[in-house]
């Protein structure tokens, strides 16, 4: 004999399984369209914008073009090859080369350390005040901020050699931007002045989401302020200080504007970097392949200094 029970459920369940599932809305088809088309027009603009320029720059590199004429001749690897053995080029990519190196020092470790020591003020008055001191020429544009010292650094009329002589450096009074020696580390150093607010806000924001706990657990515990640094602050910062350390690079590799508008890579070619020269051959002498090819030289190396530090970041964190 059959259990009543047994039968209802066996019904149900057969039931259940026949019963056909219900069609998608009209207003859940429509949304899932439109959200394809919107992708779909997000990847058109993407590749338009970004990817196709980048393959155009790559065929451009292996032409020789002539604008008065409209003559386009294939020369391969020529470019290529005439920019290794370009003398102007290897100082401008040591010139890039230098300003990351000097931009790390100051606007990873310098900020880090900057940043540490604001936020480790015990009012709240003072740290808001402070953080906003250093981030004022950050809010000055490159351009402006060039111009100005560019009248800084004037020999008859600038307040830097002013100040040497006030203060008894006579012999240190210099044409900082005419002299070749000195010409690209004076540039920088503006730079430096102009981003150095910017990173230690930004580490500053980093050292914030560190719970207050920590600290005082290590104070109780008989550290000083230069264990917590490296103990605590240091380790718990390291994706903020792998990211800043990529932006750094590939903005050092971008450089344009300040020596454009400082000493226009002069004098003699000094401090000439990569994208200074790209802008010399490719719209002052009308060389757009071998321009193409400086700008592939860039994208390369940018690509390759982010991927090898996103890998290491990658990597410490796995470790960890």
């Amino acid at each position: 004999m059959v259990r009543t029970s047994d039968t209802m459920e066996s019904g149900a369940a057969v039931r259940g399984a026949a019963r056909p599932q219900r069609p998608k809305s009209l207003r859940t088809r429509f949304g899932n369209l439109l959200s394809f088309r919107w992708a779909a027009i997000a990847l058109i603009l993407i590749g338009w914008f970004v990817y196709y320029p980048i393959v155009d720059n790559f065929i451009v590199s292996t032409t020789d073009q002539d604008i008065y004429t409209g003559e386009v001749t294939n020369v391969g690897l020529a470019n290529y090859d005439r920019l290794l053995h370009d003398p102007v080029v290897l100082l401008a990519l040591w010139n890039n080369c230098l300003y990351a190196i000097i931009s790390i020092v100051f606007q990873v470790f310098g900020a880090f350390l900057l940043a540490a020591i604001i936020e480790d003020l015990r009012s709240e008055r003072w740290r808001r005040l402070w953080r906003a001191i250093y981030f004022v020429p950050s809010a000055i544009s490159i351009t402006v901020t060039g111009l100005l010292f560019y009248f800084i650094y004037q020999p008859q009329i600038g307040l830097l050699d002013a100040a040497l002589s006030r203060v008894g450096l006579s012999q240190l009074v210099l044409p900082w931007l005419g002299n070749e020696h000195t010409a690209i580390y004076a540039i920088i150093a503006m730079s430096q002045w102009q981003g150095f607010g910017y990173s230690t806000l930004l580490f500053a924001i980093a050292i914030q989401k560190i719970p207050r706990d920590l600290y005082d657990a290590a104070t109780m515990d008989g550290a000083g302020p230069l264990r917590r640094l490296w103990s605590i602050t240091f380790p718990l910062t390291r994706e903020m200080t792998g990211l800043m350390i990529i932006v750094t690079i590939t903005g050092a590799f971008q450089v344009f504007n300040e020596v454009m508008v400082m000493t226009a890579g002069g004098p003699n070619n000094s401090s000439q970097v990569l994208g200074t020269w790209l802008y010399q051959k490719a719209f002052i002498e009308d060389n757009f392949g071998y321009g193409s090819a400086i700008a592939a030289v860039i994208f390369v190396l940018t690509m390759l200094t982010g991927a090898a530090q996103l890998w290491y970041t990658k990597r410490r964190r796995v470790q960890l």
